[in-house]
């Protein structure tokens, strides 16, 4: 997952001062009309929407301690939101404003720059109904997913979940409830925690290699890793600016083998640290478009990112690929026997079937539909969660709500995005390339119609 933040002004914000620099003269440059970068659109019509735009992302945070979960702008922005103290109502007018502004022009001719009116109008768009939220309107889990993320999950029933638990009952024979049966089975392939940095470090590493036969990055990324603890998230990346990222680890709860390469490539390779550089590289710094140097949470970008991120995962290591480098690299590493590679895959695609079952907890739960007690009771029938991760889900639940979409329907979207242009897992080259173009463009959810 994103796999969700603490809040921005928890730690110190870190600007390097060639960025700093470099944003800023773009931004003299857009207000006095002059020539910009390649690219850049003259004048001072969607370069000062963006602005405008950022420095409302920047006041949001001050009242939504999860909102900015990237910043690496101008610093005197940051200073100017710590000062003026928006209140939301301003906040919400001047949001607004802005989006009547922004209706007066007229994108430009190239894709790249359609791209860019569409995803500001639907970024202020978000941004104006988090407002909303804020001060107590209530929306439907669809709603508010529809509002914030620009897309809407599908429903399943019970029937849907209960059919693929049938076949787990029948893989799992045996007295007691499937969850611990099936628990049984998987705390066999946990990482020991002695062992965890070793294997976590061997599985970025092959996700990095595997990456850079494909992508270009910048010659400077780079990342560092902290493991922590007590939090409502299994990993998540925060991106410092300048192609840095700093990725947590969550040790609250025991870590399985697979969460190796799915934390290295989800967070790291090819997901969001490649993501978030490329956005850097491509449209801040070549482009100077200023309204990628921030990244608000609950937003369309969020599905974009965070779908990118997991189909990441099949895009760097292909099923056999995977099974192969876990049984010959990753579980002698974590001192698992690495026989048992290919029979833990095949149940863990079949549990990955069960998918869909945590946005009908939530959906259901922040509907009003039950409370969180029984929230938890549905994860573990249905989503075969043992009690503590599906307490810890619905924490999650509580501080990220709809958010949950964004991991599985958003992984979907891309896939089928990727696949209607040429991208199919047999075409692994074609694949990276339209995976990378996902990266560093200023994609909708809303407008990745597939290629018909």
């Amino acid at each position: 997952m994103r796999t969700m933040r603490l809040g921005w002004r928890r730690r110190p914000l870190r600007l390097l001062s060639a960025l700093g620099f470099a944003c800023v003269a773009v931004v003299a440059n857009a207000r006095a009309g002059s020539p910009g970068p390649a690219g850049f659109v003259q004048g001072k019509t969607m370069n000062g929407i963006a602005e405008g735009y950022v420095k409302l992302v920047l006041a949001m945070g001050r009242h939504d301690a999860d909102y900015v979960d990237a910043y690496y702008g101008p610093p005197e922005w940051k200073r100017e939101a710590d000062v003026t103290k928006l209140e939301l109502a301003e906040i919400g007018s001047r949001s607004a404003r802005l989006l009547g502004e922004l209706a007066a022009v007229k994108p430009g001719g190239a894709e790249i720059e359609q791209l860019r009116w569409h995803y500001l109008e639907r970024q202020l768009s978000a941004l104006a109904a988090r407002v909303r939220i804020l001060q107590g309107e209530r929306l439907s889990f669809d709603e508010e997913s529809k509002a914030l993320y620009d897309a809407v999950a599908p429903t399943f029933p019970e029937s849907h979940f209960q059919e693929i638990l049938d076949r787990l009952d029948r893989r799992f024979p045996g007295q007691g409830p499937l969850v611990e049966r099936y628990d049984a089975f998987r705390r066999g392939f946990v990482i020991p925690r002695d062992k965890l940095d070793a294997v976590f470090q061997l599985a970025i590493r092959a996700g990095r290699e595997r990456t850079l036969k494909h992508i270009r990055l910048p010659e400077s990324e780079q990342f560092s890793v902290e493991y922590v603890t007590n939090k409502s998230w299994g990993g998540y990346n925060w991106y410092q600016g300048n192609y840095h990222s700093l990725i947590q680890v969550n040790t609250d709860l025991p870590i399985y083998i697979d969460r190796a390469v799915d934390l290295a490539c989800h967070e790291g390779y090819p997901g969001h640290h490649v993501y978030n550089a490329l956005l850097e590289k491509h449209l801040v710094r070549d482009r100077g478009w200023v309204e990628f140097s921030v990244y608000p949470l609950f937003s369309p970008q969020s599905l974009i990112a965070e779908g990118t991120a997991n189909i990441g995962i099949d895009v760097a290591f292909p099923g056999p690929e995977r099974v192969e480098f876990e049984r010959t690299v990753l579980f002698p590493a974590a001192g698992l026997d690495g026989a048992t590679a290919a029979e833990y895959y095949e149940v863990q695609a079949l549990v990955d079937q069960l998918a869909y079952a945590g946005n009908e907890a939530a959906r259901r739960y922040l509907n009003g539909q039950m409370d969180a007690a029984a929230a938890a009771s549905w994860l573990e029938r249905y989503a075969l969660m043992p009690s503590d991760r599906a307490k810890q889900r619905v924490r999650f639940f509580d501080q990220y709500r709809s958010y949950v979409i964004n991991y599985n329907l958003g992984k979907d979207m891309m896939r089928r995005f990727i696949e209607s242009r040429g991208g199919a897992a047999d075409q692994p080259q074609k694949r990276w390339e339209e995976f990378e173009r996902l990266l560093s463009s200023p994609r909708l959810p809303s407008g990745l119609a597939p290629v018909q």
